[in-house]
């Protein structure tokens, strides 16, 4: 695995099912990067939250934060859409946030040595995590796709649920996202623009790694 000269940091920013994700892990993968779907942990303390309403605490996250492996963020219940609501909604609890935040800082900037660096995916890496990232994406596409990937992902998981709902709900995560008080979603002026409503994976995963080579090799 070839290695590089500086650590690299790469963060991501994007609605939900905009494929950044899967940019995300193209990236992590290439260059052999820790990767982490920050997403992931706000829906990990949501289905704790559903699952075990009464003994749900600040207390009880910060220890299950303090012990978190990246196999913990594996678990395919976590891309329910009844956790994703959850998640947004407990996604403005800044108490919460400060915990995921730590976290996520830690890994950004001290991932583990076997790795080139870190890549960051969610709604706030740019602006709150690692604002000065080597590489910053701003990825989307409209909600009509992104609607349609979500329910393909949910059918493929034998999720019962309609494309009317999950429309309803990416358009709810949006409104969301877009307008909470603590770390809105937003794109940077120095965030690059990737919209991959109309193009592949391969094709989007391909314009970023010639960013991202032109600058590494310079």
């Amino acid at each position: 695995m070839k290695k590089y000269k500086n650590i690299i940091k790469v963060a991501i920013d994007s609605p939900a099912a905009a494929g950044a994700g899967t940019q995300a892990k193209l990236i992590s993968k290439h260059y052999n990067l820790f990767y982490l779907d920050t997403g992931k942990i706000y829906r990990l303390i949501a289905n704790i939250k559903i699952k075990n309403p009464l003994q749900y605490n600040y207390k009880l996250i910060q220890k299950r934060i303090s012990k978190l492996t990246m196999g913990d963020l594996n678990n395919k219940g976590l891309l329910s859409d009844e956790v994703g609501t959850m998640a947004s909604i407990i996604s403005k609890d800044i108490k919460i946030r400060k915990l995921v935040h730590a976290f996520q800082i830690r890994c950004a900037y001290h991932p583990p040595k076997k790795y080139n660096g870190s890549c960051l995916d969610g709604r706030d890496i740019v602006t709150k995590i690692v604002p000065d990232a080597d590489f910053k994406f701003f990825i989307t596409a409209n909600t009509k796709t992104r609607a349609l990937r979500r329910y393909k992902e949910l059918k493929g998981l034998k999720k019962i649920i309609s494309f009317e709902d999950v429309l309803k709900s990416i358009k709810n995560r949006d409104k969301s996202d877009y307008n909470r008080k603590i770390s809105p979603l937003k794109k940077t002026k120095d965030s690059v623009l990737i919209n991959t409503t109309k193009h592949t994976k391969r094709s989007c995963f391909l314009k970023i790694k010639k960013i991202m080579d032109k600058k590494i090799n310079a």
